[in-house]
């Protein structure tokens, strides 16, 4: 049954939230970085090849757990966000969003009517039933989260124009696809990609739409400090579990 949206409500509250993208696709991981402390996970549907079975076994994981689960979809296609949505997502990450009607589509694809035009279906999102489906369009409209990806030069000029749409409740940035977009691969801290973030965090600032920050530098901290930015993005789990496993290893070595 869907739950009370808590990263929303964090975030309507000003406080700082922490999420990790999930790259692993079980359901055990995601309960271990719910139990582990973060506030909200990203279930990548984008890189990681992932069957919808696994997606919602991975979200009742993160009920459990008492952590928001979003759900990166491949793309803006209505058909694909309804059936992230109707596995119980509490939210959807749409990547390489880039004009006005690629976030009016997902925001649309996202909200029933009259926010939008999602599909109706009930099934575990209604608890099978015990809620009835006029209030569930009524909460799902205000429990689940719309956040849009900018991480094309495209969608940096088109900012204004993508955050005016009604219904966007954060953005993320994604500096590694914005360093090739501004011809300069691999290179998320370099100034031209950098100035980009900034720019996209001063117009959400302007806008009162929660940034979502991926820290890569601590000489950023006064700069995130100065928009005000709430939530952060701390990586992925392969990264964060590699680098663990080898500062394991790493210590028992020393030890000869």
């Amino acid at each position: 049954m869907l739950q009370i949206n808590q990263l929303k409500r964090e975030l309507g509250n000003k406080k700082t939230v922490f999420g990790l993208l999930n790259s692993i696709p079980s359901p055990l991981l995601v309960e271990m970085i719910g139990y582990a402390g973060y506030d909200f996970v990203i279930l990548d549907m984008e890189h990681i090849c992932v069957n919808p079975e696994t997606i919602e076994n991975m979200i009742r994981a993160a009920e459990c757990a008492g952590i928001t689960p979003l759900v990166r979809v491949p793309d803006a296609n209505p058909g694909t966000i309804l059936r992230a949505l109707d596995c119980g997502a509490q939210g959807i990450v749409v990547p390489h969003v880039q004009s006005r009607a690629e976030a009016e589509q997902a925001v649309a694809a996202a909200r029933y009517y009259p926010a939008g035009k999602r599909g109706i279906s009930g099934g575990r999102t209604t608890g099978f039933g015990t809620i009835d489906l006029l209030t569930y369009f009524e909460r799902a409209n205000s429990e689940i989260m719309v956040v849009v990806m900018i991480e094309d030069k495209e969608g940096v000029e088109n900012l204004d124009d993508i955050l005016s749409v009604p219904g966007i409740d954060m953005v993320l940035e994604g500096a590694i696809d914005l360093s090739q977009s501004y011809g300069v691969p691999g290179q998320p801290l370099h100034p031209h990609v950098q100035h980009a973030i900034d720019k996209i965090a001063l117009t959400c600032l302007n806008r009162s739409i929660p940034f979502c920050a991926v820290p890569r530098a601590s000489s950023r901290s006064e700069i995130e400090q100065k928009y005000c930015i709430q939530a952060y993005l701390l990586g992925d789990d392969r990264g964060v579990g590699c680098r663990a496993i080898k500062a394991h290893l790493a210590g028992f070595k020393q030890l000869d």
